[in-house]
């Protein structure tokens, strides 16, 4: 084909508009030999290069729009709102579904910063590459946890249980250790202290080491004794302190009680003996048998046959009742004792006298104060016995457990004295 015939292109690379009614004209080429596209009218797109591209028309018929060098300018939506425009190098600038304007380019062709829908630009990396949007918004995201209430989340909460907090929830953990030391601690010593009340203004307990009051209390018998009773001394306290001087509180025992003292002489060891005289009373031991007042103490025998100790000697039995109608049961050795005549023994105000039930083989008021009881202050009194509460047979002992069933006698469990 010659020259003449030749569709020529304008300075610009666009070629000649087709007649509109010669029907479907053959693509032109540009200068790289690329064929323009045309639309239904008839007119031809150019990409960015200046390649012809396909023109298309939105449904309202407005067509797109070149910009001198032949780009498209803006394509428009299907309620001819401008979709995408391009930069001065041919970029295209896309907009969202309310003809705002997305993301753009630079002069060397890296994206611009877009906004969002309040205008605010979007972030970008060191690189000027936008972050991806899509994925952040494909990332789950996290649920609050709420409080009981459901007012705020529980990291913003000081009451906050330290499960559900973080790094600061975890070092207060570690606190908690220390914590819940100290609670110990302070549980033993509150358990120590009520202990320690309950030992001196209600009730202590005492083992008897002797068969001095046989037949009523063995030796290995585990008793309770009363503090309240008569009231409380300086020796209701462990150790005796010197806190005060006499009793607070006091009542005076009465005849025949079994009581719990400090040993007058040395004011320490813890002797158990029954009260036999009270303050201006006048006791005397006439050939084995108790005189109160010049009136003496009714027995009646009440073992059945005669019995022997271990030595041979023989054993009897009987219930004494002291003036007053006070019963209990005794144990002698028959007559000939070295304790059974003694001298009268007057007994004077803020003292007792004191006899075990076992009365030939007791250490007692009948023995001078330098060598035995002697006569009992009544700040020395720390109780009355009041029950047996567990019982074993001499040779029990706490380091060997076998003993504690082998020796033990039930028997004697919650017998409550008289």
């Amino acid at each position: 084909m010659s020259d003449e015939h030749k569709p020529h292109q304008d300075e610009h690379g666009h070629g000649p508009a087709p007649d509109p009614h010669a029907g479907a004209a053959a693509s032109p080429h540009d200068d790289h030999g690329h064929a323009a596209a045309h639309d239904d009218h008839g007119h031809a797109a150019h990409d960015d290069h200046g390649h012809a591209a396909a023109a298309s028309h939105d449904d309202h018929g407005h067509a797109a729009a070149h910009d001198d060098h032949g780009h498209a300018a803006t394509t428009h939506d299907d309620h001819g709102h401008a979709a995408a425009s391009h930069d001065d190098h041919g970029h295209a600038a896309a907009h969202d579904d309310h003809g705002h304007a997305a993301p753009s380019h630079d002069d060397h062709g890296h994206v611009a910063p877009s906004h969002d829908d309040h205008g605010h630009a979007a972030a970008h990396d060191p690189h000027g590459h936008e972050a991806a949007p899509a994925a952040a918004a494909a990332a789950p995201e996290r649920r609050p946890v709420w409080s009981d209430s459901g007012d705020a989340p529980f990291e913003d909460v000081d009451a906050t249980p330290v499960y559900a907090r973080g790094g600061k929830g975890r070092k207060k953990a570690k606190k908690g250790g220390g914590s819940e030391s100290w609670e110990i601690v302070k549980t033993i010593v509150f358990a120590l202290l009520i202990a320690l009340v309950l030992r001196v203004l209600l009730f202590q307990p005492f083992t008897i080491p002797s068969a001095s009051m046989e037949p009523n209390l063995y030796e290995g018998d585990y008793i309770v004794v009363s503090k309240w009773t008569y009231g409380y001394s300086k020796h209701s306290i462990p150790f005796s302190p010197p806190v005060f001087e006499g009793r607070i509180f006091g009542n005076e025992p009465e005849r025949g009680d079994i009581v719990v003292f400090k040993l007058p002489r040395d004011d320490r060891t813890d002797y158990i003996k029954r009260v036999i005289g009270l303050p201006g009373d006048r006791i005397q031991m006439i050939n084995n048998v108790l005189h109160i007042n010049g009136e003496a103490a009714r027995d009646v025998v009440v073992t059945g046959q005669d019995v022997t100790n271990m030595y041979g000697e023989l054993i009897v039995t009987a219930d004494e009742t002291l003036p007053g109608g006070r019963t209990f049961r005794i144990q002698d050795f028959g007559p000939g004792r070295d304790l059974d005549d003694t001298p009268v023994f007057e007994v004077p105000a803020g003292h007792y006298f004191m006899m075990g039930d076992n009365r030939d083989n007791s250490v007692d008021s009948r023995v001078d104060e330098s060598m035995g009881v002697g006569l009992v202050p009544a700040e020395n009194l720390i109780g009355k016995a009041e029950i047996i509460l567990f019982s074993w047979q001499p040779g029990a002992s706490l380091w060997n457990p076998v003993s504690w069933f082998s020796k033990v006698r039930p028997s004697r469990f919650f017998t409550v004295l008289d």
